[in-house]
């Protein structure tokens, strides 16, 4: 799917989510969501080439799979974070999406500690 074709299909969800909104919000709230899993299935052809040039990229540049991995982490982390918490503010839910990106932000630390051990053992071995 090309990005207009994607973009398209997005404005016309969320002008869909608007009208339904007046009636029934919570099957706006369904809708929206609907939305963001298709519009999810229909990207995963995308990360799979990201994630196939990183690959190459790590490779050529001889970056260990164990750095790359808590990198790539916390990029999934953040977005599906960021996705959750759109969802549930359009949901009416504001402190829930709050809660959903202290517990996301926790996590993404988390992942990435490892990565961050990784590079202070290298500062100190320089020096």
């Amino acid at each position: 799917m090309d990005m207009i074709a994607f973009a398209a299909a997005g404005v016309a969800a969320a002008l869909c989510a608007v009208v339904v909104r007046q009636k029934s919000p919570e099957i706006a709230a369904v809708l929206a969501l609907a939305a963001c899993v298709l519009l999810l299935w229909n990207t995963l052809p995308l990360l799979e080439t990201i994630w196939d040039v990183v690959q190459e990229l790590a490779q050529l540049a001889d970056i260990s799979p164990t750095v790359l991995r808590p990198l790539l982490q916390t990029v999934g982390l953040a977005v599906v974070t960021r996705l959750a918490g759109s969802l549930c503010r359009d949901a009416g839910e504001g402190s829930i999406a709050a809660f959903l990106e202290v517990a996301g932000s926790a996590a993404a630390v988390l992942v990435a500690l490892p990565l961050l051990k990784m590079v202070l053992q290298l500062i100190l071995q320089l020096l």
